[in-house]
C-alpha cells in the first residue's frame, strides 16, 4: 500500500491494480486467462495473492460492544 497510489488501496507491487479490481473482475464471472490476457503485467500468482488478501482481511473480526449498564432505580 502506497499513500500516492490509488489513494493507498492494496495493489499489486509494482503495479496501480488494486486488489478490489481483481476481486471485482473474479465477480463479475472473469477468469484468471482473461484477466491475464486484458492486464499482461498479472501473473495467476498475483491473482491468487489479491483472494489470499482479501480471505485474510475477512478472517479478522472486529468486535465492537457497548456495555450498557442497567439503570438502578
Amino acid at each position: 500500500m502506497n499513500p500516492d497510489v490509488r489513494f493507498g488501496k492494496p495493489c499489486v507491487s509494482g503495479t496501480r491494480i488494486a486488489v478490489t479490481d481483481i476481486l471485482q473482475w473474479l465477480a463479475s464471472g472473469m477468469s484468471y486467462e482473461e484477466i491475464i490476457d486484458d492486464y499482461p503485467v498479472l501473473q495467476d500468482v498475483h491473482i491468487r495473492a489479491a483472494l489470499n488478501y482479501a480471505a485474510n482481511r475477512e478472517s479478522v473480526i472486529k468486535v465492537i460492544s457497548a456495555y450498557a449498564s442497567p439503570i438502578s432505580a
